[in-house]
């Protein structure tokens, strides 16, 4: 939903393309974009073809998942948004998370673990973007450092 309301400042149409009816964005992100003359929601559907000439894209074609009904789109670029669920399953049950998996974080990039310091997109569920990753993982590099040198043997 961020991205479609960002890239309509710069295009005339944007087509949300969906390959559900339902969406795990927050509901005032599902009402903007809804409310946003220039998106139009294609619901469901998937990509199953990207139609290009000399380098250029010049459409897109779609499959309705249920009806396997099929059309084509006719688009100047494509933008492909994969979601913001964080890659934590492996560490369920290790450490602090939220109802969303996203890992906890205290002072920065402090966990309730000794010695384990989270970073970037796993423990930062507003920004999710790489230059906060990078702010992040060096406070927890610093946090680390700290803590390795208390700890020498």
């Amino acid at each position: 939903m961020e991205e479609a309301n960002f890239l309509s400042r710069y295009a005339s149409k944007v087509y949300l393309i969906h390959r559900r009816n339902e969406f795990r964005a927050s509901k005032i992100m599902i009402d903007r974009a809804k409310a946003n003359e220039k998106i139009e929601f294609v619901l469901p559907a998937v990509v199953d073809e990207i139609v290009a000439q000399d380098g250029s894209v010049e459409s897109v074609r779609l499959r309705n998942p249920e009806s396997n009904e099929k059309r084509e789109i006719p688009v100047h670029g494509l933008f492909i948004a994969i979601g913001h669920d964080p890659n934590t399953k492996v560490l369920k049950g290790k450490l602090e998370m939220d109802a969303n998996g996203y890992l906890i974080a205290k002072h920065g990039s402090l966990t309730k673990t000794p010695g384990v310091f989270v970073a970037g997109d796993v423990q930062d569920h507003r920004y999710r973007q790489a230059i906060t990753a990078a702010g992040s993982g060096c406070m927890a590099a610093m946090d680390a450092e700290k803590f390795l040198e208390g700890h020498t043997d």
